[in-house]
């Protein structure tokens, strides 16, 4: 784009995100270790000041995603009362292939798994102690059940961390209220993209550019075009052509002189 868009003050928080996993890259962190290399809080110093740089080339994503994203804050919500707007044929596909994800489901459930184990543990053990105190297997039980309500409240604790986090992350990404479901979806696979541009044409590109370059992924010269004297072969493996030919009369030795040929005429 000849005048990409600046990058807004509420996209910042996900360019350093962005920032952070491109600094932990395989070979910015190969070419962080090189001698004289930046270290990695003066690269993500100088790349933050140069954000809207970097954000450039990803223009074309950035512009399209942040039109997007107003013109859906813009759009009126439905009138109360009005039926809700059917999901379109993305949004469809998106549930029936994607689902809730791993991590919500963990979060809902393994609380309410550990509670109901600890409920039962903790009954079971309190039973069999007030019939026999001394029985160990009634002490095992109550032990059981109070780690298992202990790994409830932590699962519990971990699972709103999480969902908080996620939330934060996404809520300069959400859609208004009463959105439409497809609008929506298109709005997430615009984020989606603008993030990819960014991290491979403007975040790798920039960082790669700014620290010495890893050894082995330089371009070889070609030993056919090396410059330098050609190293010398071994006696048997010169070109027969270029052998001299000892049967030839020709030959001649070192400091061998051919004698002179005296005719009939010349004998006195």
């Amino acid at each position: 784009m000849s005048n990409p868009p600046p990058l807004l003050a509420e996209d910042r928080p996900e360019f350093e995100r962005l920032l952070a996993e491109a600094l932990r890259d395989r070979t910015v962190l190969t070419a962080l270790r090189a001698p004289g290399a930046l270290t990695t809080d003066q690269l993500r110093i100088r790349a933050l000041r140069d954000a809207d740089g970097i954000n450039a080339a990803a223009g074309t994503e950035y512009a399209h995603y942040s039109r997007l994203r107003e013109s859906l804050r813009t759009t009126p919500p439905p009138p109360p009362g009005a039926e809700p707007t059917a999901p379109g044929l993305l949004t469809q596909l998106r549930s029936a292939n994607g689902g809730a994800g791993l991590f919500p489901v963990l979060t809902v459930l393994t609380p309410i798994l550990a509670w109901a184990a600890a409920v039962f543990l903790l009954l079971i053990g309190y039973l069999l102690r007030a019939a026999d105190p001394d029985l160990a297997l009634a002490r095992s039980l109550v032990t059981a059940g109070w780690v298992a309500l202990a790994a409830g409240v932590a699962a519990m604790a971990i699972g709103i961390v999480g969902l908080l986090l996620t939330a934060i992350r996404d809520g300069a990404a959400a859609a208004p209220a009463g959105t439409d479901p497809e609008l929506a979806a298109e709005l997430t696979d615009a984020r989606t993209g603008w993030r990819t541009a960014l991290r491979d044409r403007g975040l790798l590109p920039y960082l790669h550019a700014a620290l010495p370059p890893v050894p082995g992924r330089e371009r070889t010269a070609d030993p056919g075009t090396a410059s330098g004297p050609p190293a010398a072969s071994p006696a048997g493996d010169h070109d027969p052509a270029e052998r001299p030919d000892f049967s030839s009369p020709d030959f001649t030795g070192p400091g061998y002189t051919p004698p002179a040929f005296t005719g009939p005429d010349d004998v006195t």
